[in-house]
């Protein structure tokens, strides 16, 4: 594998861009293949620590431990604000409301029905017939006459307090004033106003002519020059000069460094697996070995050793039994029927333990 490997180009690069790339390969080399080391390092453990910590930690405490504090609050909140209000509702408001409404049904079913149809027939209609009555008389022989005085003497007071005053006002005070003002006003407008505006009218036509526009046209003209002989000269200096910069400084460095992140990949990886072939030579199959040709012999021979040491100790034990109390007495033969729950037959007792004294002998 070529690690100076370049990217197809149009054409071929500059010595400024040869001279660039050496220090840069160095630099790229020297700072981005630790950084990509650690890098990977840090990928690995964070991937680890997902899966073998976080992840079983979230699945069998956090999540568990949510689902019960979610289940605490929602009951909690439920018997606060729901459960209170739901009861009250049930069997208090909708008990009373119902009562309610069953005595105002039989109340006026029974009370207010009645008592309406008694006092609508024997008290309001006499009464609206007799002011009926009472009222077309009465209007046609009193009330007609007596509201056409009042309505005259009504007319009358309007028009002195606020009719007559206004007018005398209007006629005589406010008329003869306003037309003063208005002759005036003509007065002042034709032999003051007017000369005054054609004087300031004849000044701002010469301000303009002689003063705003040669220096308007004199800013337009300075700011023309200033955009072609400066500001453009230099704009299109700026543009050659981010192009450049872009194309012989800035493009080779990036490939460059986009060519030390994948070296760096590369090697981080040539990395690893050496590591993991040098842990395995220097750790693994060396365990391995001395597990399965060290370690389980020495397993074997110390499981022998203890059956050994166990069965002389069962008996010694048996012996000391033996000679302390006698031997055992033996059982009478019973059947060869099975009894009831076991799958072995009632004869088929193992035999009495031999001592190792009765055994020498």
């Amino acid at each position: 594998m070529e690690l100076d490997e370049r990217p197809p180009g149009g054409g071929g690069d500059g010595c400024l861009v040869g001279v660039i790339r050496i220090p840069v390969k160095i630099v790229a080399v020297l700072v981005v293949l630790p950084v990509r080391v650690v890098w990977e390092l840090l990928v690995a453990v964070g991937r680890a620590a997902h899966r073998h910590v976080l992840g079983p930690l979230y699945v069998h405490v956090v999540e568990p431990a949510l689902r019960v504090l979610g289940w605490v609050l929602v009951t909690l909140l439920k018997l606060v604000f729901v459960w209170p209000w739901v009861g009250l509702w049930r069997y208090v408001i909708t008990p009373v409301g119902r009562g309610l409404a069953w005595l105002g049904r039989g109340a006026y079913a029974h009370l207010l029905a009645p008592a309406g149809r008694i006092l609508s027939t024997y008290v309001f209609r006499p009464l609206w017939a007799a002011l009926t009555w009472a009222g077309r008389g009465g209007l046609r022989y009193l009330l007609a006459p007596l509201g056409k005085g009042v309505a005259w003497v009504a007319w009358a007071l309007a028009m002195v307090l606020f009719v007559w005053p206004w007018v005398g006002l209007w006629r005589y005070v406010l008329a003869p004033v306003g037309r003063g003002l208005a002759r005036l006003a003509a007065a002042a407008y034709r032999y003051v106003l007017t000369p005054l505006g054609h004087g300031l009218a004849w000044l701002a036509t010469a301000v303009y002519r002689y003063l705003l526009r040669p220096v308007g046209l004199g800013l337009v003209w300075l700011v023309v020059a200033v955009y072609r002989y400066l500001l453009r000269p230099v704009g299109l200096g700026l543009a050659w000069l981010a192009v450049a910069l872009y194309r012989y400084v800035l493009t080779p460095l990036g490939q460059v460094l986009l060519w030390a992140w994948h070296v760096a990949g590369r090697i981080a990886g040539w990395l690893w697996r050496g590591l993991k072939w040098v842990g395995w030579v220097l750790v693994g199959w060396p365990a391995s070995r001395v597990y399965r040709h060290v370690l389980t012999p020495a397993g074997h021979a110390v499981r022998e050793v203890w059956r050994t040491g166990r069965a002389a100790v069962r008996e010694a034990r048996a012996a000391v039994r033996t000679a302390l109390f006698g031997a055992p007495p033996v059982e009478p033969a019973r059947s060869r029927a099975r009894t009831l729950g076991s799958t072995t037959a009632a004869g088929n007792t193992p035999a009495p333990e031999i001592s190792l004294h009765e055994r020498q002998g």
